[in-house]
């Protein structure tokens, strides 16, 4: 009872000492794996909703690189303290998926919020990732990249190359040129080995990276990526390796300042590198669609997103949920969307903010931001190009780039290499879809 007493006497001293009666704020807790400029992006989208309304309070809290952020998450679940809100990387979506009670889905709190949603008004080749078949978009998606091909201008010129390569036997002619002009160590390359060369490359060509529409339908997937075009391209690297016409730069993006310092004129990787690109490198630059092979039936297709998006925790309250609810809302705002699109050079999340980017001339001094856009909305997704829902991914993606590095380095042909990669693979997710099937 004192405690009530004294409860109850705080409550009155509050309220006659602001002349109006005291509610308090619910907080929203926010874990991310932002940092530098992109830290300072969601502290003040944080600060400005806090701003915008007095009920709710965004606290954003960083906590490390995404796999980090993930596992803290999953653990705080199990103890009973996870976050309102986590940004969870575009490969950890079956993980999160198979923690059953874990998330509450975003359609499913929007509805019942009673927020205004509407899951059409997001580019569908980023929604597609981050739903259901039906459509039911499970995270919110937050900042998104696509897989380009960066060139160095300056270095076409010098080996007289008049067009940038649009097809990948022209990339592998160039390359060679490149090599006759001087850039004896590597005429092209790219980061993210598998992310480039097996996931965005079969998704460009419309053929699948696995069965069930790569995962999106279904945890019993079974991996398809040694199919004819895959085995192909990879041979091309293979032999290609011999005399650096392509170089390989590594499994994540370690590799990447091999473009900016001008070492390697060609190089695939995010285009999310802009920021990087833009106060390194000392020459000029573009960012151009990735190659395809010409002979490849209705190639190019679309690309696939990389990036991260937002779960929702589960066993939060009504009120929590309906203050996460409005900071979704806010962040789906056409000219916060262009904001976010601007200052960190991850797209925008929905038709009319890239379409008012477009109408304000956002593109016409930087062609090269609008290219991952066109990209992803090049054609309607397909069940080959919709995203991919992999468990166990992190891992799986360090194994498929040890079976392409002992392709590279001539232990195993690319056929041998890319068999070995889809049988060692299909074991894992057996694993996991025992673990994540109740």
């Amino acid at each position: 009872m004192i405690f009530r007493r004294l409860g109850a006497a705080a409550v009155a001293a509050a309220t006659l000492a602001f002349a109006s009666p005291a509610f308090a704020v619910t907080e929203i807790q926010w874990w991310h794996a932002m940092t530098g400029a992109n830290n300072d992006v969601i502290v003040k989208l944080a600060n400005d909703f806090n701003a915008s309304q007095s009920d709710y309070k965004v606290i954003p809290t960083y906590k490390g690189g995404y796999a980090d952020t993930m596992n803290a998450g999953i653990a705080a679940f199990r103890a009973g303290n996870a976050p309102h809100i986590m940004q969870v990387f575009e490969v950890g979506t079956a993980t999160m998926m198979a923690a059953t009670g874990a998330v509450k889905p975003v359609y499913k709190l929007m509805a019942d919020a009673g927020e205004k949603f509407d899951p059409s008004a997001y580019l569908p080749a980023i929604t597609g990732y981050y739903s259901t078949s039906k459509g039911e978009m499970l995270s919110f998606p937050f900042n998104s990249s696509s897989t380009v091909m960066w060139v160095n201008l300056d270095a076409l010129k010098k080996a007289n190359i008049a067009e940038i390569p649009k097809t990948w036997p022209q990339v592998f002619e160039d390359a060679k040129k490149l090599k006759a002009a001087g850039y004896t160590t590597c005429g092209f390359s790219g980061s993210w080995v598998t992310w480039v060369n097996l996931e965005q490359l079969s998704a460009w060509h419309n053929v699948p990276l696995a069965s069930k529409a790569n995962g999106l339908d279904g945890f019993d997937t079974v991996l398809e990526f040694n199919g004819p075009l895959q085995v192909k391209h990879l041979e091309n690297l293979v032999d290609l390796q011999k005399d650096k016409t392509y170089d390989y730069a590594g499994r994540t993006n370690t590799g990447e300042g091999r473009f900016t310092s001008g070492e390697c004129p060609i190089y695939l990787t995010s285009s999310a590198f802009f920021g990087n690109v833009k106060a390194q490198a000392k020459f000029n630059f573009t960012a151009a669609p990735m190659p395809y092979y010409p002979d490849a039936k209705g190639a190019p297709q679309n690309s696939i997103i990389g990036g991260a998006s937002l779960w929702i925790m589960g066993g939060k309250s009504a009120e929590e949920y309906k203050g996460v609810a409005k900071f979704l809302t806010f962040l789906s705002d056409t000219d916060r969307q262009i904001w976010i699109h601007k200052a960190s050079g991850y797209l925008p999340i929905t038709k009319a903010a890239y379409a008012k980017a477009k109408e304000e001339g956002f593109y016409k001094d930087q062609p090269y931001l609008e290219t991952p856009l066109l990209e992803l909305t090049n054609k309607e997704p397909t069940e080959n190009s919709r995203g991919l829902r992999l468990g166990n991914m992190v891992q799986l993606r360090d194994m498929w780039s040890e079976e392409i590095e002992q392709a590279l380095a001539g232990k195993k042909t690319a056929k041998q290499a890319l068999d070995s990669a889809v049988e060692r693979g299909n074991q894992m997710l057996r694993q996991f879809e025992k673990t994540a099937v109740h």
